[in-house]
């Protein structure tokens, strides 16, 4: 696979399918009924985002990391995966989850703070959100490198930002998958701003040529067309397979909300920045697709856009069930034996709960030195 410095694209802004020399083959099986369902999911998953963020603003979430804008790279890099590819993700990469299977219940208690985790990563091939920037991705270069001690054909897949690149951790990732040969494909979503820095601070060249530098090959795709990202996602992940070791993707996308619900963008970016980009929305664009074959009429739009609010009220459902757990549950688990430093943490813990007068059992949770 050689070096790809132009942006990958198959479908315009204005809904025309686009010939690629290299890629367009690899989306030949792709019926306009499949494109249909890549539209519903990028609709569902916009909708329950914006439904996510209403619930942090209403309370009921502590944080989340709105993906608003960023469909298509997250619908059109996980529908190219199979069963047992195995994905970590950092924190914004929801629509990945969904398109894994993970039910609505389970995207909130880790954004919540009901839970430490959100989902079992066993259920789904899918690590649950990483906070520390780009960690992630040292732990995709080191189950590649099992995979193949493995003797495996499976794949790995590993999401960070353009921030990211310029953690150690993202280096030291590429360096091991890339001696090792690992099976991993390096998937930046550029959105354009690290938290507050944009991208042309983060770097002067583009961030697919970090990639270079370890020896892999790499591909720049249009992150807003979900046909050019599944194509470019399903030659990475073949070429994994095959043992052709790992390969960088920088999807160029753009974050249209905020970093997170705790971030506010207007302070750091103007209208005129978000113009362009919502110009290039990725749902409009298969929306005007799908239209020009006569492939979406009202009523599909209507039965989607039901679909994504039934979607929305599940998970907002899911979301108010869970239950704060007991405080002294915060020790559980910690290690899989009983532990005296841990028992006495406990103990500690449980005598200061005690010092007020309106906590209530369910919150103060088991007794003292109960491992």
């Amino acid at each position: 696979m050689s070096d790809i410095d132009e942006p990958v694209q198959l479908v315009t802004i204005t809904g025309e399918r686009h010939i690629h020399p290299d890629f367009s083959t690899y989306v030949d099986d792709v019926s306009v009924d499949d494109i249909r369902r890549l539209y519903e999911d990028m609709v569902v998953v916009r909708r329950i985002d914006a439904e996510a963020t209403a619930l942090q603003r209403q309370g009921q979430l502590g944080l989340w990391a709105p993906l608003f804008g960023q469909e298509a790279a997250q619908i059109g890099s996980a529908r190219a995966l199979e069963p047992d590819d195995f994905v970590f993700p950092s924190y914004r990469e929801h629509g990945v989850a969904y398109c894994r299977g993970v039910s609505l219940a389970e995207l909130t208690p880790f954004w919540r703070g009901t839970s430490l985790s959100g989902w079992n990563p066993g259920d789904y091939n899918m690590a649950t959100p990483a906070i520390i920037i780009g960690a992630q991705t040292l732990h995709a270069a080191g189950y590649g490198m099992g995979v193949n001690l493995d003797g495996a054909d499976t794949a790995v897949i590993t999401y960070f930002g353009d921030g990211a690149t310029s953690q150690g951790d993202v280096a030291e990732a590429m360096g091991f998958a890339a001696s090792f040969a690992a099976p991993v494909v390096f998937f930046c979503q550029n959105n354009q701003w690290a938290i507050s820095e944009p991208v042309t601070l983060q770097t002067k060249a583009p961030i697919a040529h970090r990639g270079r530098g370890y020896g892999m090959p790499t591909i720049r795709v249009d992150g807003n067309d979900v046909l050019a990202v599944l194509a470019v996602t399903r030659a990475a992940l073949e070429l994994a397979r095959e043992g052709g070791g790992p390969t960088f993707i920088e999807a160029v996308t753009y974050r249209r909300g905020p970093h997170t619900t705790s971030d506010d963008p207007t302070r750091y970016r103007t209208a005129d920045d978000d113009a362009d980009w919502i110009r290039r929305d990725p749902i409009e664009r298969i929306r005007l697709l799908l239209e020009a074959h006569d492939a979406l009429s009202d009523d599909d739009i209507a039965q989607i856009g039901r679909r994504a609010d039934e979607a929305a009220a599940g998970l907002r459902a899911g979301c108010l069930a869970h239950a704060d757990p007991p405080a002294l549950s915060l020790f559980d688990d910690v290690y899989a034996e009983p532990h005296s430093l841990i028992d006495a943490e406990r103990t500690e813990y449980a005598a200061y709960l005690e010092t007020f007068d309106d906590v209530p059992p369910a919150v103060a949770g088991t007794a003292p030195g109960t491992p």
